[in-house]
Formats: C-alpha cells, structure tokens, sequence
C-alpha cells in the first residue's frame, strides 16, 4: 500500500498552491478559462533541525519559500497578499499595533487583546477578493479527498492554518504580556524573541493537537480556527475550481514519489 504523503496548501486568488515534503505544485485557471500548471522541488534549510519550539518557525518558512519560486515558475498566478488593500492593510496592523501598545487607556492584557486583534485585518482583506474563499475550500477538499483514499472530503481541514490561532493568540499574549514588562531600551528585542518563542509554541501545540483530536483540550483550541474556515474564510468551491486544486495537488505528488 503507497504511503500517505503529508501536504499542506495555499489558496491563490486564481488557483491553488500544494507543498510537500520536498516538493511543490501550482496549478491555476487564466481568465479564458487555460488551466497552467508547474512544480518543483522546495528550498530546503529545515529537513535536519529537529528542536521543539525551532523546528516549527524553519519549516513554516520553507513553506513561505515556496512563494517566489512558484511565483516565478507560473507568472499567471496571483497571489492572495499581492493586491494595494491588503499591503495597506499589513501597514495599518503595524502601525496600529504600535499606537495601541502605547495607550494609557487600556490594560496590559487589553492592548495585547487588541493588537493581536488587529493582525487578522490583511487576512480578512485578502478574503474579500472574490475567488479566494472558493480556492481556500477546493485546497482543502482536494488533499482531505487523497487523505480520505478518494472519499470526498469537506471544505475544512483540520490541518489548515486557521487552526493555529487559538494556540498562536494564547502564546503571543503571554509573550507581549511579558516583552511590554522589559525596559523600553530592550522592548523591541523582547518582542521579536517573545514572537518567536509563541509561533514555536503554536506550532508544538498545533501538532499535538493533529496527534491527540479527541482530547478535550485539543479541541477546544481548534475551535476558532474550525469555525472561522466553516463561517468566513472558506466556501464550497466548484467542480472546475476543486480540478485546479487537484492539478497542484497531483502535479505535487508526481515528484514526491
């Protein structure tokens, strides 16, 4: 029986993107209705680190690495951040962000609260373009349908990165808590260590929770993220939008085995 390979994705706003452990796979749909696809092997800097809360952050950034190459390799395709609103909105987050840590109004915990509030904006931008939520969705049915052995899967998938915000807001207010307590000279510095530290802590609970689903704990973090992708950032997409996905996906697989 051929081994299961573990992939993950990115819904773009013309098609969908699909990652393996060493390779990739970009399929997407021209506005004439062309299906172009390309893949290739993924920048690897990640594959030997193996240390808890530093293996998670390389390997999310090898999937971010994937970006401009297969941006390269497929021209046509577009990405979900590449539009004037959701730069702007990036900008308003860090700006905002800042502004907020400096109110006198709010508590600690409050100006956290909002801040890390405010970080979901570019993505609530990004989803507003039409096609994407769609894309999102055959992302997710496609690879859930290979996981499944050719059983159609839903359009949410319990490894999507959504996932990670229950975890990732609960370990980045800890770490700001605690960074906003440092004397400002070394403020920045703490915020930066502190980031890194909650995106590996949310990456180590994210993958006990894909190990442990029925724990009670598990999945009480994984409820925000099921219920944004179930009411907001996902929706069912057409039988010629979930072939896109299934053409990354395929073309993906092609080099993983």
């Amino acid at each position: 029986m051929t081994e299961t390979v573990r992939l993950g994705g990115m819904a773009l706003r013309n098609g969908v993107l699909v990652h393996g452990p060493t390779s990739w796979g970009l399929a997407v749909r021209d506005e004439d209705g062309t299906l172009r696809v390309a893949s290739g092997k993924k920048p690897r800097f990640a594959e030997s680190v193996s240390t808890p809360f530093l293996r998670g952050p390389l390997r999310l950034a090898e999937a971010f690495a994937v970006l401009p190459v297969a941006q390269r390799s497929l021209p046509q395709a577009r990405m979900p951040f590449a539009r004037p609103g959701v730069l702007g909105a990036l900008a308003l987050t860090v700006l905002g962000g800042r502004v907020i840590r400096r109110s006198a109004t709010l508590s600690r915990g409050g100006r956290e609260l909002v801040a890390a509030g405010l970080a979901l904006l570019p993505a609530a931008v990004a989803l507003r373009e039409p096609g994407l939520a769609e894309y999102h969705g055959a992302e997710h049915v496609s690879i859930g349908t290979y996981e499944n052995g050719g059983e159609r899967a839903p359009k949410e998938h319990p490894r999507c990165g959504s996932q990670l915000i229950g975890p990732l807001l609960a370990s980045s207010l800890a770490a700001n808590a605690a960074a906003s307590t440092v004397p400002r000279p070394a403020r920045g510095l703490a915020r930066l260590v502190g980031t890194t530290a909650a995106l590996g802590t949310a990456v180590e609970v994210f993958a006990w929770m894909n190990r442990h689903p029925g724990n009670p704990l598990a999945r009480a973090l994984a409820r925000p993220g099921l219920e944004l992708q179930r009411r907001f950032s996902t929706a069912e997409p057409s039988p010629e939008q979930v072939e896109v996905a299934d053409a990354a996906r395929d073309a993906c697989l092609a080099l993983e085995t």
